[in-house]
């Protein structure tokens, strides 16, 4: 099961060759409380009944689309993807003193998706890349939008 993520990352195509992203179970790299993880083109859950849900929550869904896209907007490339997502995760860590996740929903990726998954036309009228404008915001900025401080009207 650890190694069963390993062919996905092998077969994997570019961001933009991906259309549709199916659900797989992957019990061992899924953190319990999430839900799904984008992978390579695939979206990883922790249970079949969780892969389900994917069929029938559209939001679910569009916010993994959400990732695809972004992905598409760096580059058309998986590994740049990943790397920036790590990077804000690791420049996000010091709000997980001030919040459960902290890191994972300060995440640039994170608040663009999380932000726009029940808007299922977004991804029909937007390229994704709103993640840019968070990611240049200082990390209390981001903290301020998420806890509902700040208007997010200027963005």
């Amino acid at each position: 099961m650890m190694f069963s993520v390993v062919p996905m990352m092998w077969r994997a195509v570019r961001p933009s060759k991906v259309v549709d992203m199916p659900a797989v179970v992957n019990s061992f790299w899924m953190r319990k409380g999430y839900e799904g993880l984008t992978f390579f083109g695939q979206i990883l859950t922790p249970s079949e009944e969780t892969a389900n849900l994917f069929k029938v929550s559209p939001a679910m869904k569009n916010h993994e689309m959400i990732h695809l896209r972004q992905a598409q907007s760096c580059g058309d490339s998986w590994l740049r993807f990943y790397i920036l997502y790590i990077w804000y995760w690791l420049r996000a860590l010091p709000a997980n003193r001030q919040m459960k996740h902290g890191a994972y929903l300060l995440n640039p990726f994170e608040m663009e998706a999380y932000r726009h998954m029940n808007n299922l036309n977004y991804l029909t009228n937007n390229e994704a890349n709103e993640w840019r404008k968070f990611a240049k915001m200082k990390l209390r900025d981001r903290l301020a939008i998420y806890r509902g401080n700040v208007p997010i009207t200027s963005l």
